[in-house]
Order: C-alpha cells, then structure tokens, then sequence
C-alpha cells in the first residue's frame, strides 16, 4: 500500500509539472516575427522553469534522505534536563535578519515593482542571474525554530512570561522585519509559528492579549505604504478605478471567469496576452483557470488537498514532539499560503504578493517548498523503518 510520504512526493512532482507547462504557456506572447520559433518540446525542457523543477526534485529528495530523527533527538537530549536557553533563539534570529538584510546590499539586491525582496547571483546555465529571496529561507527556518522552542521548554509554554512572550518576540523580530517589503509573506510566517505556539501547549487567552498589538501593526504597516491601502480600496470596490487600482483584480476575475466548465484549451488564454500583470507568478492560477477551466483548477486544488491530507497523517503518528510541531508548522506555511493565493487570484482576499505553492513560477520557492516537504517524507521513512525493525527481531 502507497505510504503518505510517497503520496506527498507524487503530489509535489505532479504540481511542479503542471507549473512548468502553465509557466510556459503563460510566456507565450504574439510575435511578428516568422523567424521566431514557437513553443516547442526542446524549447519545453530546456526552459528555465524545467531546471528549476529539476531542482526541486533534487530539493526534495535532500529533505526525504535528510536525517531529521536521529538530529531531532540529539538536539532534544541536550535539553532534557533544564530547558533551552533562550541566547541561542534570539542569536538565530538575527542571523536570519541579517541573511534578509542582503536585499539592501549594492551589486546583490534586486528591485522590482519597488520592493526590496530578492538578491540575484550568476549562475551558469539560467541567464543572467539567479534571483533568491531570502523571505523563503526565514519561513522554514522560523518555523523550525519555534518547533525547537516548544519542545525544549514544553513545562513552561502555559506560563505567559517565560513561555509564550519570549517566543513572539522572535516571531515578531523576523516577521516584522519581512514586513518592511512584503505585508503578506510576514503575516503568513507569523500565521504558521503562532499555529505551531498553540500546538505546543501556549494558552489561546494568552494569545488574545496580543490581538490589540497585532491589529495596530497591521493598521500601521497599510497606512505606512499607499500601495498597501490601494489594494485595501481596489479589493473592496475594484471598478472604482477600473484603470488603475482595481486594474490588477478585474484581469484576474475575467480569466477565471472565462475559463468556464474546461476552459478555452491549453495555449489559447487571452488574459495572458497582456492584459493580466505577473500572470506567471501570483496570479498563475488564474491562467490556469481560464485555459483548463473548473477542471483544471479542481485538479490543481485537489493535488493540494492529497498532499496536505497525507501530511497530517505523518504528524499524527510522529511521538516526536518537535518533530510533530515542525510537520505541523510545514503544512501550515503550504496550506496558508496556498489558501491566500487561491483567495487573491479569485477576488476574495486584496492583491498580495504571494505565490502558489510548487505551481507558480519561482525558483528558491519550488526548491525550499520541495525540500520542506521532502522532510515530513523523512518522517515517514522512520515510520516506515521502526515498523519493519520489530517485525524482523520477531522473526528472526
């Protein structure tokens, strides 16, 4: 019988394949030129988004071979007898500020859309430069260490001073940080370490407190950038100004619209003729949905849906408690920011920045997202590896 890591893995290469064709697709534009070649099979597989497939299959293979268990319990038995001291969160923190920080450093940031968030390095093979964002990095590695934090110090997660508030410090040193460039991929990262704070013992009235905090920086982060209050006005009434504003929802609506029961076929989207901005990033799905239709995009959800219903039943049965939290926190970076893409893409949430998952163009995404995955593979491969071990001591 098919294990739920391997269902994972057949889900994530599913998904990067469906992104590598509708990426392509939507890099399809009308040419003038007799000379220039169409799409073509060769022109498929040597793409740029195919070798970034290709390294996110090596992602996720790093992650299922990774030796998650056997590093876990060496961490947790260092902690066993008093709990982890907090220096070495807080020092984690701020190197991951600091690897964020390399957005502003001449000859590596890239702006684009006026937002600092990727730095870009030579690499042979993929143009000019492979632009990363560091944002991608912090998400997993934010949540593992909050998984750690949990763990370490599950006596005192139900006490408010020595238990929650040294977390959301951290929490809210990284996500703010991310927050300066990016509203949404901060609120996501913090979204799933909170998850994780409440799984791992944190009372939810002591989160409550925090509510009136959380909602003055939100309204502060909005008001500090127009754009950000643009989007807010656009999603509310997009037609108010249908040219500008609310330009960037009403592309996205038509094409989904449009797409109707199956779609106008593969290739064949209008929307992605020019009209609709970043239709090979955040707003994928909605070529998606115009050229495959309710099928295709029911197809698309539904793989999403497996892969996350396999990783819940990897977590259920991990005893592990960091490992437990860590898978936990890994589905909710996927679920989150799949949910908040499909809401964007589809009028229901204000225009954000964020991607869907393992589909839309992005290659320190498909990689980290790949190799996240990949270790809740690794979960299962123990599953797998202490199930047999018994059953062989009984019969020899």
């Amino acid at each position: 019988m098919i294990r739920p890591g391997q269902v994972i893995a057949l889900c994530v290469l599913a998904l990067l394949t469906i992104g590598v064709v509708m990426v392509n697709s939507a890099l399809m534009s009308v040419n003038a030129d007799p000379t220039r070649a169409g799409v073509t099979v060769q022109g498929l597989l040597l793409s740029k988004s195919t070798i970034y497939m290709g390294l996110a299959m090596v992602g996720l293979a790093a992650g299922a071979f990774f030796p998650l268990r056997g590093m876990t319990d060496g961490m947790l038995a260092s902690n066993s007898r008093r709990p982890a001291p907090l220096t070495w969160m807080f020092i984690f923190c701020f190197v991951l500020i600091g690897v964020m920080a390399l957005v502003y450093v001449p000859g590596l940031s890239r702006a684009r859309n006026g937002s600092h968030r990727w730095i870009e390095l030579p690499v042979p093979g993929l143009g000019d430069a492979l632009s990363i964002q560091p944002s991608e990095f912090a998400k997993l590695a934010l949540v593992a260490l909050v998984a750690w934090y949990a763990a370490t110090r599950a006596s005192l997660m139900r006490q408010f001073w020595r238990g929650l508030v040294p977390a959301l410090a951290a929490i809210g040193l990284v996500a703010g940080f991310i927050v300066l460039e990016d509203l949404g991929t901060g609120i996501l990262v913090a979204s799933a370490s909170c998850i994780v704070l409440l799984a791992g013992g944190a009372r939810v009235w002591h989160f409550l407190l925090f509510v009136p905090v959380a909602v003055a920086g939100l309204v502060a982060a909005v008001i500090a950038n127009p754009y950000r209050l643009n989007r807010l006005t656009a999603f509310l009434d997009p037609y108010a100004d249908p040219e500008k504003t609310g330009y960037h929802m009403i592309q996205s609506m038509a094409a989904v619209v449009n797409g109707q029961g199956f779609g106008r076929g593969l290739g064949h989207g209008l929307q992605k003729m020019g009209y609709l901005p970043e239709d090979q990033t955040d707003f994928l799905f909605a070529i998606v949905c115009e050229e495959l239709g309710i099928a295709g995009a029911a197809v698309v959800i539904g793989l999403f849906v497996i892969m996350l219903g396999a990783a819940m039943r990897i977590i259920r049965r991990e005893p592990q408690m960091m490992l437990k939290l860590l898978g936990l926190g890994i589905i909710s970076i996927v679920g989150l920011q799949a949910l908040i893409n499909l809401a964007v893409v589809t009028g229901l949430g204000p225009t954000k920045g964020i991607a869907l998952p393992l589909v839309s163009s992005g290659g320190t995404g498909w990689t980290l997202t790949a190799f996240a995955l990949g270790l809740l593979v690794s979960i299962d491969r123990a599953h797998h590896e202490d199930e047999y071990v018994p059953s062989a001591s009984v019969t020899a």
